[in-house]
């Protein structure tokens, strides 16, 4: 996709179409971006490489803009495999040029590709410039959005944040995302990065005193114009606040009797001018459901006891929550026993860890099939979330 960004900084990356599994776990039907950017000064820098399979690909479309120029710098903000497979073929093709990343990035980039360049290298540090004539680019320093090396670099010429993977979107560049920017870009975040909220709020300071213009994130859309909304919402997910008050029904069912209490307790809130979404953690993408659980205000928890434990799709998604940091939110627990039920209490037990948690008061048990008993709980429950 042919993208100009301003007069001097181009896109060069690459569309994928046949991926099916980003990271080997996440759902991509829309497909991926891998981006790359090259800014054309006085000096010439280019802006990261891209996926293996795609080298070719790319190494034409860098040709094709350098114009029979030759490149000054590869600048690497993040060691990621998706972005840095052909810095070999890179180096290898214009010797006389400069690889600039950080210190931990030059020892990731030797586990990976046999090599840390010694001689033909520059050690961003955070603060760093580089300047290419009338561009100069400022290194932030990002450790752990969401790798150790990660760093940005920010051109005050043109005001242009590369943010390696901060910022970015599941989605080809080429998708027209009916649903725009947030909801695949909230999918990503919480799926890839979500858990280090600490180091991105710490970015966000640094970012605080510059004036952007575009974002240019290593995947998905080059973001551009008024940024006011993406940063409020990359505010609001990495302090995990509240984005929507809401709440999320997430169930497992074997017999149906669990999933009849999800749909009945949803259609009571609905009722009651509550939004609720509802989830089945069996069938439907699991990663749908961690963005829905950090996005709304309460979690409502319903699965069937299982081997004396919690039903193990749900044990599986309560880790997904806890292993990225789940906390200030109202979570209620269903849980189903048939003859001697343990769900909550293993639930519970899981959620121990996160922060901020407030409990509903209102316990649901079903012994099997729902009855009077079991509505007039979840009629409490809906009366308690409400």
């Amino acid at each position: 996709m042919d993208i100009t960004i301003t007069k001097d900084i181009r896109y060069i990356g690459v569309d994928d179409h046949d991926i099916d599994l980003f990271e080997g776990m996440y759902d991509v039907p829309n497909g991926m971006a891998y981006n790359s950017y090259v800014i054309l000064d006085e000096k010439i820098a280019v802006m990261d490489t891209v996926e293996v399979r795609f080298g070719a690909a790319w190494m034409a479309k860098l040709d094709a803009v350098l114009d029979g120029r030759t490149p000054d710098y590869l600048i690497v903000h993040h060691v990621e495999p998706d972005h840095s497979a052909n810095i070999t073929a890179f180096m290898d093709k214009y010797p006389q040029a400069t690889i600039v990343a950080s210190a931990q990035a030059f020892r990731l980039i030797a586990n990976f590709y046999g090599t840390d360049y010694a001689a033909r290298r520059i050690v961003a540090a955070d603060g760093a410039t580089v300047s290419l004539g009338s561009h100069v680019l400022n290194f932030v320093t990002a450790p752990m959005v969401h790798w150790p090396e990660v760093i940005m670099s920010y051109e005050s010429t043109d005001k242009v944040l590369f943010s390696a993977d901060a910022f970015g979107k599941f989605g080809a560049q080429d998708y027209d995302d009916p649903e725009g920017w947030s909801c695949e870009a909230r999918r990503y975040y919480f799926g890839i990065v979500g858990k280090f909220g600490a180091q991105v709020q710490a970015l966000l300071k640094k970012l605080a005193g510059k004036e952007l213009a575009h974002i240019c994130s290593l995947h998905g859309p080059v973001l551009s114009g008024d940024l006011s909304e993406y940063l409020r919402l990359y505010n609001i997910w990495s302090s995990y606040e509240v984005e929507t008050e809401g709440v999320l029904i997430a169930y497992t069912t074997v017999y149906g009797h669990t999933r009849e209490a999800a749909e009945y307790l949803a259609e009571k809130l609905r009722g009651m001018g509550v939004r609720a979404v509802i989830t089945d953690l069996a069938r439907d993408d699991q990663y749908e459901a961690v963005e829905d659980a950090f996005r709304h205000s309460k979690l409502v928890l319903c699965t069937t006891t299982y081997n004396t434990g919690v039903f193990p799709v749900m044990r599986e998604f309560i880790q997904h929550l806890t292993d990225r940091g789940y906390q200030k939110r109202t979570v209620a627990l269903v849980e189903n026993g048939g003859w001697a039920p343990m769900a909550a209490k293993g639930m519970r037990a899981m959620l121990e860890g996160c922060k901020n948690l407030t409990f509903a008061e209102t316990p649901v048990k079903i012994m099997g099939a729902l009855t009077p008993a079991t509505f007039a709980q979840l009629d409490k429950l809906a009366q308690e979330l409400a």
